[in-house]
């Protein structure tokens, strides 16, 4: 995007927690109904988009501009679509809730992946965590996690309703966690971006269509993964 579109001004700006704060001179966004791109008015979540050009946009992708359209400006005609989810307050503050291919639907309900990892790496004993939905024939997406313990944890039944509990108290009843599948690392690229398409496909039982691993830090994870499968 060239530069920051929501942010907060040092000294000018209170700050809430977890809010990016409201846009910068010359960003105009929305939040628009993931479903139907009506634009959404006052306290609201849907997805992100900006409704004007701003200083700094990219105008092209070099030698692919159909592709620049149809990525940034297919999904909701007239508009650029960021690819992220969002909810604004009624005071006008923005948070970022994650990547809309990140975004469960639980029953009806949207759910941030991101929402659910920041409350499982909350506990004590969790080092880090990637949640990704499945399909589960009753709310229509299952919420799978994993989770890598801290150096010397026990990876113990008693830990995964300690992180259940801790997940519904801090986000809701509807966020409860289907399945937890113990991870002693996760699929990274050498940049350190969690590679979530091989979590869903492990997550999914398709492990023989996990796609190119070559990018990874350690393919080796991925072994362990498909190996201790926990949906099975």
């Amino acid at each position: 995007t060239g530069g920051h579109l929501i942010t907060p001004l040092p000294g000018a700006t209170d700050m809430k927690p977890g809010s990016a704060s409201k846009p910068f001179f010359g960003v105009v966004p929305e939040i628009v109904d993931a479903s139907t791109g009506e634009v959404l008015e006052g306290e609201c979540e849907g997805a992100l988009v900006i409704t004007r050009p701003w200083p700094a946009q990219m105008r092209t992708v070099y030698g692919d501009h159909k592709r620049f359209k149809d990525t940034y400006f297919s999904q909701y005609p007239g508009t650029y679509f960021t690819g992220d989810g969002a909810r604004r307050d009624a005071d006008g503050y923005y948070w970022i809730t994650g990547r809309i291919d990140d975004v469960l639907n639980v029953s009806g309900h949207r759910l941030g992946t991101a929402e659910i990892e920041s409350a499982l790496v909350l506990h004590d004993k969790v080092a880090e965590a990637a949640v990704v939905g499945y399909p589960h024939e009753i709310t229509g997406q299952g919420i799978y996690a994993y989770v890598t313990p801290m150096a010397g944890i026990e990876p113990t039944d008693e830990l995964k309703a300690e992180l259940i509990k801790l997940v519904r108290e801090e986000i809701g009843p509807i966020a409860k966690i289907n399945i937890i599948q113990w991870a002693p690392g996760l699929p990274k690229t050498r940049s350190g971006k969690i590679m979530r398409r091989i979590l869903r496909k492990v997550a999914c039982n398709e492990t023989d269509a996990l796609g190119d691993t070559s990018t990874l830090a350690d393919p080796s994870v991925v072994d362990d993964l498909v190996e201790n499968r926990a949906n099975k």
